[in-house]
């Protein structure tokens, strides 16, 4: 049941990135570029996702289980600690860059050509890269 429900919102998902038009880098982009060619369609889809999670959020509070049975997770840690800036600021920089973030990225491997799979293997060895350089990160700079 948990591989349908991944199945389908895996699904409903990438099929809202394509209708939104967020596999189309120069749409992203034009979000960014505030001081030229200014495109403000990002915020429609941010709305249109951050509105029904905040809800769901609420909802979420309240439950001891999920739907599926299992417990629900403790709430994240509210405190902005450095691993979070330091993350926020390097998929930003990646993002604003290329124009996809990790969803819009493998969404686009079907059409993206060559460009899209190098994006897709630097995203991956970066994320396979991290984990000790998170480690020597934590004994060089002990987080507070």
């Amino acid at each position: 049941m948990r591989a349908l429900f991944a199945f389908l919102s895996g699904g409903l998902f990438g099929a809202g990135l394509l209708v939104s038009g967020m596999t189309d880098t120069r749409k992203v982009q034009g979000w960014l570029d505030i001081f030229g060619d200014w495109d403000p369609t990002l915020a429609f889809v941010m709305g249109g996702a951050i509105i029904p999670m905040a809800i769901a959020w609420r909802v979420a509070a309240r439950r001891r289980y999920a739907l599926l049975g299992d417990a629900m997770p403790p709430p994240p840690e509210p405190r902005l600690g450095r691993n979070l800036v330091i993350g926020s600021v390097m998929f930003g920089m990646g993002w604003g860059l290329v124009g996809l973030c990790p969803g819009p990225a493998i969404a686009s491997l079907s059409y993206g050509g060559s460009e899209g799979l190098i994006f897709l293997a630097a995203m991956l060895v970066g994320m396979a890269g991290m984990p000790p350089v998170r480690a020597w990160l934590d004994r060089v700079v002990p987080a507070q």
